[in-house]
């Protein structure tokens, strides 16, 4: 039986539906990478561009070895981030357990999942990469902080709305103390964290 002009149209909007969060997704371009010369430009870039990266953080489980974790995370608005990566995890998650019992963490960022780096390697050092290296800690639930922190995790990731409120998943943030970029040929780029929050 030839399917009906209606079935077609309903066929056409149950696609559109199954897809809208990755429409949504797509609808922020991808900003111009600065100028490598620019250390603090490229990181901030980084962070901003980028919604996903390895949470490192050391094991309550294993004995004090390093435990890296993909973890999603937000530093803003799309388009307008802060510096300050954002996550919003649950301890039924290595992650956060370890946290709350040694905060050190490192979280580590490649401009490679932008699709910016082109056919080169991600190892290459023109395809940029950032690690930030801090105290991973729990963001009080009550404060404005934490308020704008969920609304910059949720326009980045939706789905956080819907999580479990069972899993108790709460912000975290990490308290930056050393940056680590490569963008270029020459090693590590020096950057201070003072540069790094006030980009010129």
């Amino acid at each position: 039986m030839a399917s009906s002009p209606l079935n077609a149209c309903y066929l056409l909007l149950l696609v559109l539906i199954s897809f809208d969060y990755h429409i949504i997704a797509l609808s922020v371009p991808l900003r111009q990478k600065p100028d490598p010369a620019d250390a603090a430009a490229t990181a901030r870039w980084l962070a901003s561009e980028n919604s996903w990266g390895v949470l490192s953080t050391i094991s309550s489980d294993k004995g004090g070895a390093p435990f890296g974790n993909v973890d999603s995370f937000s530093d803003g608005w799309p388009g307008d981030g802060r510096g300050i990566p954002y996550f919003y995890l649950t301890t039924l998650d290595p992650t956060a357990r370890n946290a709350l019992k040694d905060a050190r963490a490192s979280l580590t960022l490649s401009e490679f999942p932008l699709g910016s780096c082109g056919k080169i390697d991600p190892e290459n050092p023109v395809c940029s990469k950032l690690t930030l290296t801090g105290k991973l800690t729990l963001v009080d639930g009550n404060s404005k902080e934490a308020n704008f922190a969920k609304q910059a995790l949720f326009s980045k990731h939706a789905e956080m709305k819907e999580w479990p409120k069972n899993h108790n998943f709460q912000v975290f943030k990490l308290e930056i103390e050393d940056i680590f970029l490569i963008d270029w040929f020459g090693g590590p780029k020096p950057l201070s964290l003072d540069e790094y929050l006030h980009p010129r």
